[in-house]
């Protein structure tokens, strides 16, 4: 079963509350790339009229880890994946609607291939860059991904 933006977002729905309530929503995901969307509003916000820093994180995550899931569902292998480092910059107050996009969809894809090969863990660092509506950059998110296979 292939993974769907609509898919992912009822399964936020279920399994992360706090990122479905706070409006965080896959727009888009291949092989390559991930789109995340999520508005500035009420429930979101910090006391400075702007993103609260853990929401914009939230979706930076998922346009990662978006990627990580699928690719390791179409690998047809049992392979666990954790987040073991991450570092974000903020450039601009996050209001409006915040885009995330991710284009690191290869590098996950090669380290799945190298744990399968080598029976080694992995670690690979994605770079999700937000943007506002009126494209400029609001914060750059990079994560560190761990995979590795599970064993019996």
């Amino acid at each position: 079963m292939k993974i769907t933006p609509g898919k992912i977002n009822t399964f936020t729905m279920f399994k992360l509350p706090s990122a479905w309530l706070c409006g965080v929503r896959v727009k888009q995901i291949s092989e390559s790339s991930c789109t995340v969307s999520v508005k500035h509003r009420w429930m979101n916000q910090n006391p400075f009229n702007s993103m609260f820093w853990a929401v914009q994180g939230m979706a930076a995550e998922m346009s990662t880890g978006a990627m990580v899931s699928g690719q390791i569902r179409e690998s047809g292998k049992k392979i666990s994946m954790l987040v073991a480092n991450n570092n974000a910059t903020f450039t601009k107050k996050a209001t409006g609607r915040i885009t995330f996009i991710c284009n690191d969809g290869r590098l996950i894809k090669e380290a799945i291939q190298e744990t399968i090969k080598t029976g080694e863990g992995q670690t690979v660092w994605m770079k999700s860059i937000g943007t506002n509506k009126q494209g400029v950059e609001v914060s750059t998110f990079n994560f560190e991904w761990t995979i590795r296979l599970k064993t019996k």
